[in-house]
């Protein structure tokens, strides 16, 4: 799953998207509201909220190896 705002654009591995676990730890973590879950539990990509990102990683420290934050600004450069 992906989504674009105008400066950034986030993936998610759909296999973790699905994982209410990985949703909920997502959602959490990010402090702008990105995240968000599903009724039934999967994780949804809060569109109108990406471009509020302020590239705190917190959510590549909640799903290690399957969020990528894209900076649409840079490239398509990745935040490591």
């Amino acid at each position: 799953m992906r989504s674009d705002g105008i400066f950034i654009a986030v993936a998610v591995d759909d296999e973790a998207a699905a994982d209410p676990a990985i949703a909920a730890r997502l959602t959490e973590a990010c402090p702008v509201d990105i995240f968000a879950q599903h009724e039934k539990g999967a994780l949804e990509l809060v569109e109108s909220n990406l471009d509020e990102c302020v590239l705190c990683r917190l959510c590549l420290d909640a799903a290690p190896g399957a969020v990528e934050v894209i900076k649409l600004y840079a490239a398509g450069a990745l935040l490591v």
